[in-house]
């Protein structure tokens, strides 16, 4: 019998713990091992349990999801991340990838987004939620992006040259490179820091 994937769900809020779990039950080849509604409860867990990944939410009681991203993948390197935010917290999000999360959904996501996302981050790719989210929150005036455009977006705006991206997404640095481009005629610039100033004046980072 193949072993189930562990999972860890953090967050301080009952009501988003068992919608996660009553979804997750329905995936067969994860398993929740555990809950945890604070930093100081999760970090315990993973002391104590074989977790190989975390939904974690971006905003706990005591520190900040993004700051107890950064702590878990300094402590247990090999645990993947998933966080987890509502569509007004999206300045958030490059934040919590530059910390060592493989992706982010929706605390509304479906169980099929569920289920990509984590298949997705088990392959060592990463998943953004990004479809989603501009349903909820998006700027008309924002140029429309494709998903890969969006997320080559968040990952320049996060510091990362073209070969990082291109290891970070499996993609070879020309293709990073045209998305690039792309980019950068679709926001009428011509540098990195007008692209991320127009990217975020139209609510994309």
């Amino acid at each position: 019998m193949e072993k189930k994937i562990s999972i860890l769900l953090i967050d301080d809020h009952a009501m988003v713990i068992e919608g996660m779990k009553a979804i997750l039950q329905l995936i067969p080849s994860v398993q929740v091992k555990a809950t945890a509604n604070n930093a100081f409860e999760a970090m315990d867990t993973l002391k104590q349990l074989d977790i190989q990944l975390c939904f974690l939410d971006i905003n706990l009681p005591d520190i900040s999801g993004i700051d107890l991203c950064l702590k878990i993948k300094k402590e247990f390197p090999k645990v993947h991340i998933i966080g987890l935010s509502t569509f007004s917290q999206r300045s958030y999000i490059a934040q919590m990838m530059q910390n060592g999360a493989s992706g982010y959904l929706l605390k509304s996501a479906t169980k099929e987004e569920i289920e990509e996302a984590i298949t997705t981050i088990l392959a060592g790719k990463l998943f953004f939620n990004i479809s989603s989210l501009d349903a909820n929150h998006h700027d008309k005036n924002a140029p429309l992006l494709t998903r890969r455009e969006k997320e080559i977006l968040i990952l320049i705006a996060d510091g990362l040259t073209n070969n990082e991206i291109a290891s970070r997404l499996f993609l070879s640095s020309h293709t990073v490179d045209s998305h690039r481009k792309n980019l950068f005629i679709k926001f009428d610039v011509n540098n990195v820091a007008l692209l991320v100033k127009k990217a975020s004046q139209a609510d994309l980072l």
